[in-house]
Order: structure tokens, then sequence, then C-alpha cells
């Protein structure tokens, strides 16, 4: 078997650990659809290293067959962006804006390897590649005992969650009276 992946190590100014109560008061994630479970470590601003604990109890196992349980690849994905928003909320992208609300917008070079069984513990690793005028982009790794499940690159953009809100009233009013 494949030694576990140590990630970046650890330095002075990383962030030890992050509970999922501490990960909650900063994204907008709530049950079913929180995909992280705890932040092991952050280096603001460089990288982060989430788990996730996988169930037989998870909500998209519900009337699977107990041989048949995969997690789904795409919610892998959206587990990694999750993370890249823990990532962006530790780096202080977030501190300008008031109500702050984060989007995955894009994923590039994606590739899928090892599937996701309950009993697994997922370990999510983002690394900042780019931040710039609230668009961040973040190269992903999700594993499992050391094989790699997905790999990709990422968009994510950072928006105020009440100026997002104003602008869908104004387009929906003008579509109404158009």
């Amino acid at each position: 078997m494949p030694a576990r992946p140590t990630g970046p190590p650890l330095t002075a100014t990383t962030l030890r650990s992050a509970d999922i109560g501490e990960i909650l008061a900063h994204i907008p994630h709530r049950y079913p659809f929180i995909l992280i479970d705890r932040m092991e470590a952050c280096e603001p601003g460089q990288w982060v290293r989430v788990t996730k604990n996988v169930t037989a109890q998870e909500w998209f196992f519900a009337g699977v067959p107990v041989d048949s349980r995969v997690m789904p690849q795409m919610l892998v994905v959206e587990a990694l962006a999750q993370s890249s928003g823990a990532l962006c909320f530790y780096s202080g992208y977030m501190d300008h804006i008031a109500k702050p609300i984060i989007f995955f917008a894009g994923i590039d070079k994606c590739k899928f390897g090892r599937a996701v069984r309950p009993g697994d513990q997922l370990v999510l690793e983002c690394k900042l590649r780019r931040a710039m005028r609230d668009v961040v982009k973040v190269s992903g790794l999700a594993t499992v005992d050391g094989e790699m499940s997905v790999d990709l690159q990422l968009t994510a953009v950072i928006r105020d969650m009440d100026a997002s809100a104003e602008a869908v009233a104004v387009h929906n009013a003008a579509t109404r009276n158009a």
C-alpha cells in the first residue's frame, strides 16, 4: 500500500486545525451538502489540507445496495471546492467583503482515479495557484490511502452576498417588465 501523502510541511505560519463548527462559521454550506469534516492544517495564502470521513449513512448512498456504494465523483469535486473555500477564508481573501460568498466557477484538467467508498477517509489538499480581483485558482488533489481519487484545477469567484441578491432582484424585475 502506498504511503499516505503528507502534503506540504507544517511551518510556523501553519494553522494547526479547525473542527466542523469552526468551518461552518465561515462557509455557507450546511447538512446535507457540507462535504468536509475537519481542516487538518492550513498555511494561509498557500495550501489547505481537509478531511472527509465517508460513512455508510451518507445521504447520497440512500437506496444504493451496500456492495455498490461509491461516492459520486462530482461530490468529491465539490468537496475540493469547499476545501478551497476554507483556504480562501483563512487566507483573508474574503475580509474586504461585508457578506462574502464563494462560487465554484470552473474546472480544468480534471482526472478521476480511485473510487471512494464507505469507511474511507478522503484527504483533500488544495494549493493556491493564483488570486486576483476576487478570482482564485487552486490545484486540488483528493486521495484515499495515498491513492488519487480526483486531481484538478478549479476556479472560484468571491462575491458579496447582498450585492449578488440585489443584482438578481433587479434582473428578475427587469424580466417581468419586459
